[in-house]
Formats: C-alpha cells, structure tokens, sequence
C-alpha cells in the first residue's frame, strides 16, 4: 500500500518550520505503523481555507497518475478549514483515497456535521452527472429530429485509443446552429458522438466561421 504525507502550516515564518519537520517525522511513523510505503512526502506553508496550494495541487494530480491507497495529516485542519476542507476530502473519497490521522491514530474520523455535509456534496455531483446526460440526450434528439446524420456526416467516430480528439465537425456545427440549438447542447450532441469538445471550443469555431463569412462578403 502506498501513501502521500501531507504537512501544512498556516504561514511561512521561520517559527513554523519546526511544525513542518515535526509533522513528517511523526507521519513517517504512522506511515510505518500502518504498514504504508511513502511514495511522497508534500508540504504547504499558506492557509488551510485557500485552495490555491502547490502542495495540495501536487497531492491531487499524484493520486490521478499514481496507484495511492492514501493521504497522512496530522489533523483535519491540515487538509484545510472550512469549506476547502470540504471540497478537498470530497476530492479525495472520489478518487477512492482514504485519510489517516495522528490525531485519530487510523482513518479520519469525521464530525456528524462534516459527515452530513459529505453526503449532500456527492448527491448534487451525482445530480450534476445526471442532468449532464440528459442535456446529452436532448441535444442528440433534437439534432436527429433537425436532420442531423451522424453516420454520414460525422468521421471517425470512436476512440478505441482513449486519445483527445482534435477535429471539430465545422458543417455539423453551423447545420446545427442553425437548427436553433444553443452552443451548450451542440457540444453536449457532439461529445455524445465521440468529439470531446466544450462549449467554448463550439463557440469559438463559430464565431470564427462566422467572421470569415463577413470578409468574404466585403
């Protein structure tokens, strides 16, 4: 099992750098206890309720590249306070992380409050997730119902390799613009289709198809 010591203190003065070697030593043997081999050891020195840390930053692109089983803090207040608390467990349970403290000698034990907040942050996602596909769906209906035949229009269809895609479907675009459907449910139309594209991305194109029609009119 592989974990991530994470050491925070509120401000960079000198003072505060005896808390951050007293917090990896003490991790280091939690880490041990618990049978965790430590695959980094990552330090803040800012607020726990701004979300703009490195350190933080750092321990969330690890565990999205890197097999981490958990995260080691000496407290909850080191993962941060208030709302960025929040946000950043909810980050970590996602990724399926678990959290150990010195505090709680084993996994992060929770306030009944925190808990509960925990469980209303994961319904609106999950909520967010549903609406997301419906938007997907109706624009796909709509664009079906407009005309739009994406076996015949659309090309390389599919990502078997998991790569980005780089094309946009420009026809597909302007047909289904002016269908009247708004640049979000394109998007969501085309991503259905298998072209990773954002609104803006759609919007953008447009705009810029748009203007080059204008200079070859003048």
């Amino acid at each position: 099992m592989r974990a991530i010591i994470y050491c925070r203190v509120s401000t960079k003065k000198e003072a505060q750098a005896t808390s951050l070697e007293r917090q990896e030593e003490e991790l280091l043997s939690l880490a041990s206890r618990k049978g965790y081999e430590v695959a980094a050891i990552v330090k803040d020195q800012i607020s726990g309720y701004d979300l703009d840390r490195p350190g933080m930053l750092h321990v969330l692109d690890l565990i999205k590249k890197e097999p981490i089983d958990a995260v080691l803090i000496q407290d909850e207040t080191r993962i941060g306070r208030g709302n960025a608390k929040i946000a950043l467990l909810h980050c970590l349970f996602k990724e399926g992380v678990k959290v150990f403290s010195i505090a709680d000698d084993g996994e992060l034990q929770l306030s009944e409050s925190d808990s509960m907040v925990m469980q209303i942050v994961s319904m609106v996602e999950e909520y967010q997730r549903k609406i997301h596909n419906l938007k997907i769906k109706r624009g796909m209906k709509r664009a079906v119902k407009n005309g739009f035949r994406p076996e015949e229009n659309l090309k390389n269809r599919g990502n078997p390799a998991g790569r980005e895609r780089k094309e946009v479907p420009m026809e597909e675009i302007i047909r289904l613009r002016r269908n009247d459907l708004t640049f979000d449910e394109i998007a969501a139309t085309l991503r259905g289709f298998g072209y990773q594209v954002s609104k803006a991305t759609v919007h953008r194109r447009f705009k810029e198809y748009m203007e080059q029609e204008d200079e070859t009119i003048k």
